[in-house]
C-alpha cells in the first residue's frame, strides 16, 4: 500500500481520533489520519459554495458518524465519500489504498452521475433507489448518508433558493423518517428544524421569536415540575432522574397546522423525561404521574409493552399540569434511554477484523430492519424510479399501530393503514381476492382503518379484484403497488383486446387476421421499428392509440397485400367543413402550454387530481379518446398508468396562460383580516374567479377558499407566502393537490 504523508493535522481530525477512541479505545489513528489527508490531496483545488476548502465538508461528515458510534471503516469511507465521484481518484486507487470493503462503501455512496435521465427527479428517485439497495448490503451506507446530509443542511444557506427547497423537501420526505425508523431521534429533529427554516423562513423565524419571548417562564415552569416530580417519585420510593427540554421547532409547528392552533394555545411546548434502573419502576413512576395530574385521554403509549420497529421503547403519557397546562411525560429506563439516544449504533456489536477496523454490519433478520427488507423487495418489484420514490415515501410514515393475526402474530403498520393493507401484508393474492374482514369478531369493509390491538381475519373470494378507489384507502408501499400492479395489468389486457379488434377490423378485408399473422410469426419482424419486446405490447400500443393500425400494417403486410389494403382504404374527398375543423384542432393544439415530444398536434388536458401549473414537473400519458393527459410527476393517479403509455411532456417556453388552482386559508376570525388577503393577492398580479368565507363562532377562526388563476407555480409560492405572512393567517394550503403545500 502506498504511504501518504501526514503533513496536516487541524484541530477537528484530532477531534475526531479522540471521539472515536472513546467507544473504540484500540482504534487504528494512522488509519483515519491517512483518509484525511488522501481527501484533502484529492480535493485540494475544490471549494464549496461557501467559500471554504472542500475538505471541510467530509471531515465534518465524520464528526457526525462518530457521534453515531460507527466503526473506523465508516470514519474512513465519511472522509472519503466524495473522492470517486467528484476527483479524479478511482474505485481502484481506493480499493487498493484503504482496501476493498471501504472502496465498495463509497461506491454506494457515489450518486448514479453516468446515466442520462428525463427529469432531476428521476434523477433523484434513481439515487435513493440505489442507496436503499446498498443499505440493504450494508446499514452502514445509510448512516453515512444520514451524516452526509445532516452537515449540508447545516451549511444550506450559501446554496441558491431553489436548492435550498428542493433539498430540505428531499430531507423531509426521506431522510428525516428514515433517521426515525434508525431510532436516530437528534438527527431527526436536527433534520426536520433546518428542511423547517429554509421551506418557511417567515413561520420559522415568527415561531423562533415567540418561543424566545416565552423562554424566561418556561424554564421557570420546567424547574417547578421537576422539583414536584422528583419530590413525588422519592415519596414513593422511586429513584429517578427527572429532566426537561422544550420541543422542537418542527413538531411545535406541525402540531400548530394538524390542530389548527396559535403559538399562543400551544401549552405543551415541554417534554419531560423520567429515567429509572428497572421496568417495574416505569410504571411505578407512571401511577405516580398519573396519581398527581389527571391522564388527558387517548394519549397514553406502551412502547414497553409494544416496542416500536426501530426498538424504541418507553412510557408516554400526557397530563394537565401545573398551571392547567398539557405537558408530555417519558419514562423509560436507562438502558431504554440510550437506545432512544443513540438509535442503532445501541444495537452493534463490534469485533475486530484483521485489518484494524471493525465489522459493523447488523443482523439482517432482526425485527428492527423488517421495514428495510420490505423496502428492498419493492425496489426490485417496481422498475419505475419515480414510483418506487413515491411508494417509499409512504412507508417511512413515523407513527405504527399495531395488530393481531388469528394466530395471536403481531403485525405493525404505519398510522392509518386499513384492511387492505393488512391483507396484503399476508400475501398479494389475498390482497388481490379481499372482500371483507372480521376486526375483533365484528364484520368491517375493507376501506376500515386498523387501530392498535385489533385482531384481524380477512375474508377473500376469487371473483373479486382490486378497484381503483383501493387507492385512497392503502397506506403502505406494499399494498400500493400490487394494486398498481393489478390496475395495469387489466388496463394492459383490455387495450390488448381492443388493438386485436383494431386490426381485425383492417385485416378483415384482406381475409386475415391477427391470430393467423401471430401463428406464422409475422409480427417477430416488425416489433424493434415499434420499440417493442412482445407481440403483446404491440398489440397494447394500437389499443391506447400509441400506435395507429395503418402504421403496424405498413410494416406487416406484403407489397401485394398494401396495395390491395390501400386500394380499398381511399378515403373521399374533404369537405370544406372538415377542412375547417382540421384548422381548428391545430390551432387549438398549437395553443396548449405543454409540448408533446414526437406525436405531432395532439389533444392535452391536464388531471384535476393534481392540477399541474408551469414549473413543476410533469409526466403525460396517452388516454383513449382524450388525446394526451399531463400528471405531475409522482401524483398517485399517474402511477397506476401503464408506463408503456408514458410520452414525453415539457412546458412551453413563455407560455403561461393563467390555470385555476383553490387555496384554503385558515385564519383568526377579526375584522379586516379578508380585505388584507384580497389585497396581498391582487397585489401578486393574481385574479380571483371566486372566494368563499366561513366562520365557526366557537373558536374565533374562519376558513376561506379563494380560486385564482394563476400562471406558474413561482407566481403560487409568492402568493402563498404573502398570505402566510399576514398576522392572523394560521395556515395557507393548496387544495386538490398532491404536494398538499403548507404555508
Amino acid at each position: 500500500m502506498e504511504e501518504l504523508a501526514i503533513s496536516r493535522s487541524p484541530d477537528q481530525l484530532d477531534e475526531l481520533i479522540a471521539q472515536v477512541r472513546s467507544y473504540h479505545p484500540h482504534v487504528d489513528e494512522s488509519l483515519i489520519r491517512r483518509a484525511y489527508e488522501y481527501s484533502a490531496d484529492m480535493h485540494a483545488e475544490q471549494k464549496r459554495k461557501s467559500g471554504e476548502p472542500y475538505v471541510t465538508h467530509p471531515l465534518n461528515v465524520a464528526l457526525i458518524a462518530a457521534q453515531l458510534k460507527v466503526d473506523v471503516l465508516s470514519i474512513v469511507t465519511a472522509l472519503l465519500h466524495d473522492v470517486v465521484e467528484d476527483t479524479q481518484a478511482s474505485f481502484e486507487e481506493v480499493a487498493g489504498l484503504f482496501g476493498a470493503e471501504v472502496a465498495h462503501l463509497v461506491d454506494s455512496l457515489t450518486k448514479v452521475s453516468k446515466i442520462t435521465f428525463s427529469s432531476r427527479e428521476e434523477k433523484q428517485a434513481e439515487n435513493f433507489r440505489k442507496m436503499i439497495i446498498a443499505m440493504g448490503r450494508d446499514i452502514r451506507v445509510v448512516l453515512i448518508k444520514l451524516a452526509d446530509r445532516l452537515h449540508n443542511m447545516r451549511t444550506l444557506e450559501s446554496m441558491p433558493r431553489d436548492r435550498q427547497i428542493e433539498i430540505s423537501r428531499e430531507t423531509l420526505e426521506i431522510y428525516a423518517p428514515i433517521a426515525h425508523r434508525l431510532g436516530i431521534y437528534w438527527l431527526k429533529s436536527e433534520l426536520e428544524d433546518n428542511a423547517f427554516r429554509y421551506l418557511n423562513p417567515t413561520a420559522y423565524g415568527t415561531l423562533k421569536s415567540q418561543v424566545a419571548e416565552t423562554r424566561t417562564d418556561r424554564e421557570l415552569y420546567i424547574a417547578m415540575v421537576i422539583e414536584i416530580l422528583s419530590r413525588r417519585l422519592a415519596e414513593a420510593d422511586v429513584k429517578a432522574e427527572v429532566t426537561g427540554r422544550p420541543k422542537h421547532f418542527y413538531s411545535i409547528n406541525r402540531k400548530m397546522e394538524e390542530e389548527e392552533l396559535a403559538f399562543d394555545q400551544i401549552y405543551d411546548l415541554v417534554a419531560f423525561r423520567i429515567t429509572v434502573e428497572t421496568v417495574r419502576e416505569c410504571y411505578e413512576a407512571l401511577g405516580v404521574v398519573h396519581a398527581n395530574w389527571k391522564p388527558v385521554p387517548g394519549r397514553f403509549k406502551d412502547y414497553i409493552a409494544l416496542p416500536k420497529i426501530n426498538m424504541y421503547q418507553s412510557l408516554h403519557s400526557t397530563v394537565i399540569g401545573p398551571r392547567g397546562q398539557r405537558m408530555e411525560v417519558q419514562i423509560r429506563t436507562r438502558e431504554m434511554h440510550r437506545v432512544a439516544e443513540e438509535g442503532i449504533a445501541a444495537h452493534w456489536s463490534y469485533k475486530e477484523t484483521n485489518g484494524g477496523g471493525n465489522d459493523h454490519h447488523a443482523d439482517p433478520e432482526t425485527e428492527r430492519f423488517a421495514w428495510l427488507r420490505r423496502l428492498i423487495e419493492f425496489q426490485q418489484n417496481l422498475k419505475d424510479p419515480q414510483e418506487f420514490l413515491s411508494t417509499v415515501k409512504a412507508d417511512l410514515f413515523p407513527e405504527e399501530v399495531f395488530v393481531f393475526t388469528p394466530k395471536g402474530d403481531v403485525l405493525d403498520f404505519p398510522q392509518g393503514s386499513t384492511v387492505i393493507d393488512f391483507a396484503y401484508r399476508i400475501h398479494s393474492q389475498v390482497g388481490h381476492h379481499l372482500v371483507g374482514a372480521r376486526v375483533n369478531g365484528r364484520m368491517v369493509p375493507v376501506r376500515y382503518r386498523l387501530n392498535s390491538g385489533d385482531m384481524v381475519e380477512v375474508i377473500t373470494s376469487e371473483r373479486q379484484g382490486p378497484g381503483k378507489d383501493w387507492l385512497n384507502h392503502v397506506v403502505t408501499a406494499r399494498a400500493k403497488s400490487r394494486v398498481r400492479q393489478w390496475l395495469r395489468a387489466q388496463q394492459a389486457q383490455r387495450s390488448r383486446e381492443l388493438g386485436i379488434s383494431l386490426l381485425n377490423g383492417e385485416l378483415e378485408q384482406l381475409g386475415l387476421s391477427v391470430a393467423e399473422l401471430r401463428n406464422s410469426r409475422r409480427f417477430d419482424n416488425v416489433l424493434k421499428e415499434f420499440s417493442q419486446r412482445e407481440v403483446d405490447g404491440l398489440l397494447a400500443a394500437v389499443g391506447y392509440g400509441l400506435t395507429t393500425p395503418a402504421q403496424v400494417l405498413a410494416k406487416l403486410l406484403t407489397p401485394d397485400e398494401l396495395k390491395l389494403y390501400r386500394a380499398e382504404k381511399q378515403p373521399a374527398p374533404a369537405s370544406p367543413a372538415s377542412k375547417e375543423r382540421t384548422a381548428k384542432e391545430a390551432l387549438r393544439a398549437a395553443e396548449n402550454a405543454v409540448v408533446v415530444s414526437g406525436l405531432g398536434d395532439v389533444m392535452v388536458r391536464f388531471a384535476r387530481c393534481c392540477n399541474p401549473l408551469p414549473g413543476e414537473a410533469i409526466s403525460g400519458f396517452i388516454t383513449r379518446g382524450r388525446g394526451v393527459t399531463v400528471h405531475m410527476v409522482g401524483c398517485p393517479q399517474g402511477l397506476i398508468a401503464d408506463p408503456q403509455r408514458r410520452v414525453p411532456v415539457i412546458w412551453k417556453d413563455g407560455d403561461e396562460a393563467p390555470r385555476p388552482i383553490r387555496l384554503e386559508v385558515l385564519c383568526v376570525d377579526q375584522p379586516g383580516l379578508l380585505a388584507a388577503m384580497t389585497k396581498a393577492i391582487a397585489s401578486a398580479g393574481v385574479n380571483i374567479s371566486t372566494a368563499e368565507v366561513k366562520t365557526t363562532g366557537v373558536d374565533r377562526r374562519a376558513m376561506s377558499i379563494f380560486e385564482l388563476l394563476v400562471k406558474n407555480a413561482s407566481q403560487l409560492s409568492g402568493v402563498m407566502h404573502s398570505l402566510a405572512t399576514i398576522d392572523g393567517v394560521i395556515r395557507v394550503s393548496r387544495l386538490g393537490h398532491l404536494d398538499d403545500r403548507r404555508y
